[in-house]
């Protein structure tokens, strides 16, 4: 007979391991490996999400890679990095009902809302120590990450903790709840998103919008008009030089890298590796170290120094330069099983139906991933890919409450 510890841990621990991305990846690896052998411990049965096979997939694909590659040294870390894929089993083992999904989604609001907060005291201490000429020191150099090591990863994590907790706000059905969800949890969205915005991370703007595009249109149409509108009074009040950093994304600005140029040759130099290496890529963790080889004769000789060559900034482009084109049609396959997965639940489901909400947010996060993927790399940063697959390990959990809902209501 197992002891009441046995029966919860797993629970407690794969929660807390997911709440922990949202923070620090330390914390969040430990638990994570705490969560799984007490599963063992407990001998709990592992739950396998529909999205296992493309899983199993994009793994033995890195592998077929790595061997294909001629530097299989180099590539170990993404053979460590499987490890961080455990979190989608892990969590869709433990977690079982959307209340716990409820409580993890306010725990990663709350983290992230700190988060948030320890970015606006880095923020003016920034401000403070260059007040001259801000702006071009702030985007050519470190911006605010709050408690995480880069603005990349900060934003992508508050990004997909503003959709999660969004999407609570607009689709719960649970009444007794808006009395308290609603000041407490506005004012939370609140900083983080102005978190998002003073990071000033267009990818993650870009994704976050489209994200919230996906809630507002299907709570109520009308509210879609509101985002336009306010990406108009924030261009138009111009906070901190908001409106310069938006419109460098179309225009190169003096003074300031040229982003644009930047990602181009990125991409330049990514389909040369596909073209040369279509089936198995240059192999995993190569793409910086072979990244000149494939410099195409058009592009700046030498390549500047202040532009980064470690990665392509785009999931699609740099995962089939790096693994082939069979790895990229993996990753559309995950993406796109999940996403239909979710969508033909929720299109199933009554107004009424709690599971709504999250399927919503999950959609949500996924399509703000994929987006800000076009032009940043979001599922390479392992404390991202750890929220994100506890993202969509709550999304299926989702689909199972759904089911059992309607099976109830169909009896």
């Amino acid at each position: 007979m197992r002891s009441p510890w046995q029966e919860q841990a797993p629970l407690y621990l794969a929660g807390a391991a997911a709440v922990a991305s949202v923070i620090k990846i330390a914390p969040s690896q430990i638990l994570l490996g705490l969560a799984i052998a007490s599963l063992l411990i407990a001998r709990d049965k592992w739950r396998w999400p529909p999205i296992v096979w493309p899983v199993a997939a994009w793994m033995a694909w890195t592998l077929v890679s790595l061997a294909a590659s001629g530097h299989p040294g180099d590539g170990l870390p993404q053979v460590k990095k499987f490890y961080v894929w455990l979190m989608l089993f892990v969590v869709y083992s433990a977690l079982r009902t959307l209340p716990q999904i409820r409580v993890v989604t306010l725990a990663w609001a709350a983290g992230a809302t700190l988060s948030a907060l320890w970015g606006f005291g880095q923020f003016v201490q920034m401000y403070r120590s260059t007040p001259t000429y801000f702006y071009f020191a702030y985007v050519n150099g470190t911006r605010i990450t709050g408690f995480v090591d880069h603005w990349m990863t900060f934003s992508a994590l508050l990004m997909m903790a503003l959709l999660m907790a969004g999407a609570m706000l607009l689709f719960s059905a649970d009444r007794r709840l808006s009395g308290w969800l609603i000041p407490w949890v506005t004012p939370a969205l609140a900083i983080i998103a102005a978190g998002i915005l003073l990071a000033f991370t267009r990818s993650m703007w870009v994704g976050t919008v489209a994200g919230a595009l996906w809630l507002l249109w299907w709570k109520n149409k009308w509210l879609v008009a509101a985002v336009p509108l306010l990406i108009g009074i924030i261009l138009l009040v111009n906070p901190l030089e908001v409106r310069e950093r938006a419109y460098s994304a179309i225009s190169a600005q003096t003074g300031v890298l040229d982003s644009r140029a930047h990602r181009a040759a990125l991409r330049r130099v990514g389909w040369e590796m596909i073209r040369a290496h279509p089936i198995v890529g240059v192999g995993p963790e190569q793409v910086g170290k072979q990244f000149l080889q494939y410099l195409p004769a058009d592009l700046p000789h030498p390549f500047p120094a202040e532009w980064y060559k470690e990665h392509l900034h785009n999931i699609y482009i740099h995962y089939a330069a790096e693994r082939g084109l069979p790895a990229l049609a993996i990753l559309l396959w995950l993406l796109g099983r999940a996403l239909f997965d979710f969508w033909s639940a929720l299109r199933r489901l009554p107004a009424q139906s709690e599971a709504r909400w999250v399927l919503h947010g999950a959609i949500a996060v996924i399509i703000a991933v994929m987006i800000s993927g076009w032009t940043e790399l979001t599922l390479g940063h392992s404390q991202v890919l750890e929220m994100f697959l506890a993202v969509v390990a709550c999304g299926y959990i989702a689909v199972d409450t759904s089911r059992s809902y309607l099976q109830k209501v169909n009896r």
